[in-house]
């Protein structure tokens, strides 16, 4: 007699429970073992830098099941170990309790692990980076005591968590390159509304600086940037970055940056083999290049995708990405994908000294990518609409706030 067929899982977040919850919502009967670094059930990522770590609570909208859910499904739980290699010719993994699982079909959903800073001085106690869920909270008790912190790098992730330091009453100086926040992703413009929005609240910028060490006996007590300048510390956040949880996977699935290589349905060269969320390096037809996107939504899409391809079952895959940051009363959705060469100069509509408007990239009059702040009237579907259909447009209807996006949508420029 046969043996049901077994289905393994790596990676216990938000794109390894998407793909176990929708596996058995297709019917999938078989065998199903999930592996998970940490202590947790998936849970979502997009509150450790929000809404957790200002102590709001658990703000989850729910899309991710409980213990019970996991018991009744039958899914075994392999909590608190991680991969360490494997054997895709005998569809086998080895972990790091030295028990080795085998597969029938295997996803990759790792994920990332923050980028560790490399100089003297940061293994001091007070050096904090923000990835997991005890992260936020060792990192949210400690705000409290911490009337000086210093961010490191003008990242999403830092400017969220300096917003988060500052609600709580921190004194924030951020450190990093470039002229303004954010340069490299949404250039010149966007990153210097930003840089005004965290002024306005008390944020101290220290840019175009690189940090060189830190300095204390057993916790950290100041920053030296690279010209020698220091900066008193009482907490550091470390938010320069994150890298793929790809070790232990066979070099012939990955990309340059340690990415794992799939097309749109999340297959890899191996038949066997898929990857979905952060690791993955998706070919995206709309840009013509691989991506491999870090946020909280793609992870549920890839998720999903990958479950039905295990199947064997059609799938659509979004090929405009999707994110969303909250910095005080500005709340901010972005979609696509823009060349940081291009990022330059978007077509504004709105007033961003209100703090309301939508932001447009556009590349031979095809919008690319767009974003809005607390612009909720229109939002930002129809700005998905447009990139999706690549649809010509005149930038002076984008900026134009008396003609609705929707109408630029339904009767595209010729």
């Amino acid at each position: 007699m046969a043996t049901e067929p077994t289905f393994l899982v790596l990676g216990a977040g938000q794109a390894g429970g998407t793909a176990i919850q929708k596996l058995r919502d297709e019917g999938f009967e078989g065998r199903i073992v999930l592996v998970g670094a940490e202590h947790h059930l998936p849970y979502e990522r997009p509150p450790l830098s929000k809404s957790y770590l200002k102590d709001e609570g658990w703000l989850s909208h729910k899309s991710l099941r409980g213990q019970q859910w996991y018991d009744t499904q039958n899914v075994e739980l392999r909590l608190g170990t991680r991969a360490i290699s494997m054997r895709s010719a005998d569809h086998q993994v080895t972990l790091d309790d030295e028990s080795t699982l085998h597969y029938d079909k295997l996803l990759i959903a790792t994920g990332s692990k923050a980028r560790r800073l490399n100089v003297t001085g940061a293994e001091l106690s007070g050096v904090h980076y923000l990835r997991t869920l005890e992260d936020s909270t060792a990192l949210g008790a400690t705000l409290n005591e911490a009337p000086n912190v210093v961010v490191v790098g003008a990242s999403w992730i830092g400017l969220e968590a300096a917003a988060a330091a500052r609600q709580k009453g921190c004194r924030v100086t951020v450190i990093g390159p470039g002229t303004v926040p954010l340069q490299a992703s949404m250039g010149t413009r966007i990153g210097g509304y930003y840089a005004e929005l965290h002024q306005g609240h008390g944020v101290d910028f220290q840019l175009g600086r690189h940090v060189v060490g830190f300095q204390g006996t057993e916790k950290v007590t100041s920053v030296i940037a690279d010209d020698g300048t220091t900066f008193s510390a009482d907490l550091v956040i470390a938010g320069v970055g994150v890298e793929p949880e790809s070790g232990f996977v066979e070099e012939r699935f990955l990309s340059e940056d340690g990415g794992i290589l799939v097309d749109p349905q999340m297959r890899t060269e191996d038949p066997d083999v898929f990857a979905a969320g952060d690791i993955a390096s998706v070919a995206n037809p709309l840009y013509g290049r691989r991506l491999r996107v870090e946020h909280w939504n793609n992870a549920l899409m890839e998720g999903k995708i990958a479950a039905q391809s295990m199947l064997g079952l059609p799938s659509r895959f979004d090929p405009a990405p999707f994110f969303f940051s909250d910095q005080y009363d500005c709340a901010m959705e972005y979609a696509g994908w823009v060349d940081a060469r291009t990022a330059e100069d978007p077509v504004i509509r709105g007033d961003l000294a209100a703090h309301k408007f939508h932001a447009f990239w556009v590349v031979d009059i095809v919008v690319v990518a767009g974003m809005h702040v607390n612009a909720w009237d229109e939002g930002l579907v129809p700005v998905q609409e447009l990139i999706r259909a690549r649809t010509r447009v005149d930038p002076a209807a984008l900026s134009d706030t008396t003609a609705p996006l929707a109408r630029l949508v339904e009767t595209p420029e010729a």
